[in-house]
C-alpha cells in the first residue's frame, strides 16, 4: 500500500503562485491505510504496521504496538510576516510555513522530531507539546516548559522522541506562553485500525480563529488591569490557513498591507466514494462548528478515541478537540457546495469561514451558493456544548471504578489579584510557571513540596488507583474546554447546572476524550485512571485564559515518579536555559503558558 498524495488543482495552483496566499499549508492526503516507506522500512507483520491488533480485540492504554520505525522530523521555529486572509501580520513558523508541516507516523512508531529555536527580535524560549500523545514511557517529552521541561531557548535545539501510542487525528504546539496563537501550531496523523470503511483520506482540516494583532500584544491585554482589554477579538476564521478578509475594515490609519480576496482552501470530493476528514479546533479561544451544504457526515471517533458512529449535519469542536467524519459522495453531484465553519459562543468580529467542495475543476469558478443545513445554524446560534453524551460511545468499551478513591471538586472563578491584575482561579488558586524548576524533574528527586509554592496549583493524588474531578464553571458565563494531558478521560456528566452528585451517561461505557468543553455556568465531571506517573496539565485550552492562570498541575503516583530514569538531557536543557537566563531577564507577563 503506496501513500497517497493528492493531485493540485488549478485553482489551488493559482492560489499557491500568489503572494497573498503564501501563509496557508497545503496538506498532501494521507495514506488510506497506513502510511509505508522504504526508508525506513515499514514492518507489516501480518500486512499491518501494528500486527493484529484492531480497536475491537486490543485495550489501546496496555498493548501499543513498537514497530522500531523512527520517523524523524526537523522543525526550525522563527519569526516571519504571512497574510493568512490577505492582511499582512507577524507571525512564528515552523521551517516556514504557517500552520506548521504535517507530521504523519504510524501506531506503535517512534516520532522524533528536532526543534531548532531561531526565534529573535526579541530572542523567547519555546516548547512544543504533542496533544493527546499519552506518553507513557516518557513523560518528560510532553513538552509544557516549567512543568516537563525548561524552555528550549534562543539558538539552542533539542530532541523530543516519543511513542505514537495512540492512533487517530491531533495537533502539536507551543505552550510556552500564548506563542501557539501567534502560528507555532501543526496536524499530527497517526495511522491505525479502521473502525469503518473509506475510499479517500482528505486528510487535517485545520480551524482557526485568526487575529491581526502580535500575540504578544494580545497577552499583554489580556493579562491587565483593563477590563475593556482583557476579551480580545478574533479578526477572522481561517480553514487550513486561509480566508477571505474585507480590507476595507482596517482600521483607519493603519498602513499594514492589506488585499482583499486572498482565496480561500478547496477540497475535491469523488462521487460515491467515502472521504475521511479529519477536523482539528487549533484556535486560541472560539468553539468553532463545522458542517458541510448537502452532505451529511458520520462521526468516526472524537479525539484520540474512536466511537460508535453516529450521522449528524454539524460537528462542535472546543479548542483542542479532534473530530473524524466520514462523508459519502453525492451520486449526481451539480456544481460545488460550501464547507463551513463558524465561531460560536466566542469573542469574534468576523467568526464565519467557507471552503469549496468540488467534484470537477470546471465547478470551482464559481463561489458555490448552497444553502447552510438548518441545524448547523440553529447550532451556531443556541449550542455552546460538545454533542450529548449519550450519543458518543467508544468502539472499545471501558468502564470507570463507579466509586474512586478520591474525588477532588474545582471551581473556576475569575477576578483581580493583589495587585489589581484579572487572572483567573481555580480553588481560588491562579498558576504561574517557573520555567528555572520543572515540577517534573523536582519530583523526580523527590522534592515534592509543592505546597511551598502556591502558585504551581499542584494537586498531589498520590498513589490512588484513579481519580474523579468535577468542575464547576462559577466565573463569568462563558464556556471552558477542559485538557487533561497524559490521559483520555472518562467524561461521566456535562450540562449546565450544578451536577446532581449521581447522574453518570453510559455508566458502562462512558465517552472519553482528551479535552471536553465545561459549558456556562455548569459543571463536568471526569475521572482518570492513574496508570501514567507524571506531573499532567489540566487546564483550561483557550489560550488567554491559560495566560491569565486557568490552570492545575495533577501530581500522579510520585512514589513512582522518583523510579523514572529521565534521560540527563533534560537536566543539560535546564543548564542551558539557565545560562541564558543569567544574561537575559525574561519578562514573563502571564502564567508562563
Amino acid at each position: 500500500m503506496k501513500m497517497r498524495t493528492s493531485p493540485i488543482s488549478w485553482a489551488t495552483f493559482l492560489l499557491a503562485s500568489l503572494p497573498w496566499a503564501y501563509a496557508q499549508n497545503n496538506y498532501s492526503e494521507p495514506a488510506v491505510e497506513f502510511l509505508q516507506t522504504s526508508d525506513p522500512v515499514t514492518p507489516l507483520p501480518q500486512g499491518f504496521p501494528w500486527g493484529p491488533r484492531n480497536a475491537n480485540n486490543t485495550d489501546p492504554y496496555k498493548d501499543t504496538p513498537n514497530t522500531g520505525v523512527i520517523r524523524r522530523y526537523d522543525f526550525t521555529i522563527s519569526r516571519g510576516k504571512k497574510a493568512p486572509d490577505g492582511y499582512q501580520k507577524d507571525v512564528l513558523l515552523i521551517n516556514g510555513q504557517f500552520p506548521g508541516p504535517l507530521i504523519e507516523a504510524n501506531w506503535g512508531d517512534t516520532i522524533q522530531v528536532t526543534v531548532h529555536n531561531k526565534i529573535t527580535g526579541p530572542g523567547e524560549g519555546t516548547g512544543l507539546h504533542w496533544h493527546g500523545i499519552l506518553q507513557k514511557t516518557s513523560q518528560w517529552f510532553d513538552g509544557v516548559p516549567g512543568v516537563s521541561q525548561c524552555p528550549i531557548p534562543p539558538g539552542g535545539s533539542f530532541t523530543y522522541s516519543f511513542l505514537a501510542d495512540l492512533y487517530g487525528t491531533s495537533w502539536y504546539h507551543s505552550h510556552y506562553s500564548a506563542q501557539y496563537a501567534g502560528g507555532l501550531i501543526g496536524p499530527m496523523v497517526i495511522h491505525g485500525p479502521k473502525t469503518e470503511p473509506y475510499d479517500i483520506d482528505k486528510g487535517p482540516i485545520l480551524l482557526t480563529d485568526h487575529y491581526h494583532r502580535e500575540y504578544l500584544k494580545l497577552v499583554k491585554d489580556v493579562v491587565s488591569t483593563d477590563v475593556t482589554k482583557i476579551v480580545p477579538l478574533s479578526d477572522n476564521n481561517l480553514i487550513n490557513g486561509r480566508n477571505n478578509y474585507n480590507c476595507s475594515n482596517v482600521t483607519p490609519g493603519d498602513k499594514t498591507p492589506c488585499k482583499s480576496n486572498a482565496g480561500i482552501t478547496n477540497f475535491r470530493f469523488s462521487p460515491n466514494k467515502i472521504h475521511r476528514l479529519r477536523l482539528i479546533n487549533a484556535g486560541a479561544e472560539s468553539i468553532q462548528k463545522f458542517s458541510i451544504d448537502g452532505h451529511n457526515l458520520t462521526v468516526i471517533a472524537n479525539d484520540f478515541v474512536p466511537v460508535t458512529p453516529y450521522d449528524t449535519q454539524v460537528v462542535t469542536l472546543g479548542i483542542g478537540q479532534r473530530t473524524d467524519v466520514l462523508v459519502k459522495g453525492l451520486k449526481n453531484p451539480v456544481g460545488a457546495f460550501l464547507m463551513r465553519a463558524s465561531m460560536a459562543c466566542s469573542a469574534t468580529s468576523q467568526p464565519d469561514v467557507t471552503a469549496i467542495v468540488y467534484y470537477k475543476h470546471d465547478d470551482i469558478k464559481n463561489t458555490p451558493n448552497t444553502t447552510a443545513w438548518p441545524a448547523f445554524l440553529d447550532s451556531v446560534a443556541n449550542k455552546c456544548e460538545n454533542d450529548d453524551l449519550a450519543l458518543t460511545k467508544p468502539w472499545h468499551p471501558f468502564t470507570p471504578d463507579p466509586a474512586p478513591p478520591t474525588t477532588e471538586v474545582i471551581d473556576i472563578t475569575f477576578g483581580t489579584n493583589a495587585t489589581g491584575f484579572f487572572q483567573w482561579f481555580m480553588n481560588n488558586s491562579t498558576f504561574r510557571a517557573n520555567y528555572n524548576a520543572p515540577l517534573l524533574l523536582l519530583s523526580n528527586t523527590g522534592n515534592n513540596s509543592f505546597p511551598d509554592h502556591p502558585e504551581w496549583n499542584v494537586h498531589n493524588f498520590g498513589s490512588n488507583s484513579s481519580v474523579r474531578i468535577v468542575i464547576n464553571n462559577k466565573g463569568p458565563p462563558i464556556p471552558h474546554p477542559i485538557h487533561l494531558h497524559g490521559h483520555n478521560f472518562y467524561v461521566l456528566s456535562s450540562g449546565n447546572t450544578p451536577w446532581d452528585g449521581k447522574t453518570i451517561i453510559n455508566p458502562q461505557n462512558p465517552q472519553r476524550r482528551d479535552v471536553q468543553i465545561l459549558p456556562a455556568n455548569g459543571h463536568i465531571v471526569l475521572q482518570f485512571e492513574q496508570d501514567n506517573p507524571g506531573a499532567w496539565p489540566l487546564h483550561c485550552h483557550i489560550a488567554w485564559h491559560v495566560s491569565a492562570g486557568l490552570y492545575v498541575n495533577v501530581l500522579e503516583r510520585p512514589a513512582d515518579i522518583g523510579k523514572l530514569t529521565i534521560p540527563s538531557i533534560m537536566a543539560q536543557s535546564c543548564r542551558d536555559w539557565a545560562l541564558f537566563t543569567n544574561t537575559t531577564i525574561i519578562d514573563q507577563i502571564d502564567s508562563g503558558l
